[in-house]
């Protein structure tokens, strides 16, 4: 089968921006408006990716996945009742909030869907700065005391990373990406994010947006201090129960394939271009799921492409 691609969805942010149109050079659905998030392949009961050409054009994710599993995604992945991988490109031009996931033995209890990601530095201006974890030695105590003062940005852990760097946010990590970042996330389908901090910044309109303290204290891992950018072990970016990726440099001429030729897999195409046998070509910032038994893919240039692919 020939690779199949999403039309992305686009979701307005008060820090988002328009990066998408210059970098990738997209057409974005508002002329004007900031758009933080593109959503490229997710399966929620209320945003759906729509096959964009090809065979399965007009099908939802969800179609494909609930009656097509076998035959596109491969075999053993049948405690999934949806696609379990949600990928998204944000676009920060301003500070995102500090929140944190909740971890799965807490999730139900707290109304939420635990949720694990990885973050992956496309693109970013000199000096932008993640914020990660606790500074050593912030207990609880001094956090919460951050809450009251609205000094919580103080105890917060900052890095400072390079394009190409990526790191892993487990469910509990405290986080926030500061402004000047384009990143390609992979996560697992939730979409339950506390808010603890959110700079005191009005919403888009024009409200103080809503925060979670309660949800976030009791989620927050506080023996997380000073983590660092992820070093990768080969290829390898991330591999947990939810998702596995690599990270894989391709010369011009070079070509890419399902590991397991029985699933299928994800590409992200970071830097470059891929082309298929029939003549179909990816270029930067596109997105394609690769079904089971698929011919590989050719490098047209040198090029550099995110491989995900998921546990059986």
């Amino acid at each position: 089968m020939e690779p199949i691609t999403f039309t992305p969805l686009y979701m307005e942010r008060v820090w988002g921006g328009r990066e998408l149109e210059t970098l990738y050079d997209r057409t974005l659905p508002d002329p004007k408006q900031p758009f933080g998030e593109a959503w490229e392949i997710v399966d929620r009961e209320n945003e759906q990716s729509v096959v964009e050409e090809g065979k399965w054009a007009g099908t939802t994710l969800h179609d494909l996945w609930a009656n097509h599993r076998e035959e596109i995604f491969g075999k053993g992945f049948q405690d999934h009742p949806r696609f379990p991988i949600l990928v998204k490109v944000l676009d920060a031009r301003d500070d995102l909030s500090i929140q944190v996931h909740p971890p799965a033995h807490l999730a139900a209890d707290l109304g939420g869907e635990p949720k694990t990601e990885m973050w992956f530095i496309a693109d970013c201006e000199p000096g932008a700065k993640l914020y990660v974890g606790l500074k050593n030695g912030i207990t609880r105590a001094d956090f919460e005391n951050s809450i009251a003062d609205g000094s919580v940005a103080n105890v917060v852990h900052a890095i400072t990373p390079r394009v190409g760097d990526s790191i892993f946010i487990a469910a509990g990590r405290l986080h926030a990406i500061g402004a000047g970042f384009l990143i390609h996330e992979i996560q697992q389908n939730s979409d339950t994010t506390y808010r603890v901090f959110d700079w005191n910044r009005l919403g888009l309109d024009g409200n103080l947006r809503e925060l979670h303290v309660a949800e976030s204290l009791a989620s927050i891992d506080f023996d997380d201090f000073e983590p660092k950018m992820h070093t990768p072990m080969g290829d390898n970016l991330a591999t947990c129960e939810y998702f596995k990726i690599d990270k894989r440099s391709l010369k011009s001429g070079e070509s890419i394939s399902n590991p397991d030729d029985h699933q299928f897999s994800i590409l992200s195409v970071v830097e470059g271009e891929l082309k298929t046998s029939s003549g179909r070509c990816y270029k930067k910032g596109q997105f394609i799921l690769v079904p089971r038994a698929s011919a590989p893919l050719t490098a047209l240039d040198d090029s550099i492409v995110l491989q995900v692919t998921l546990p059986s």
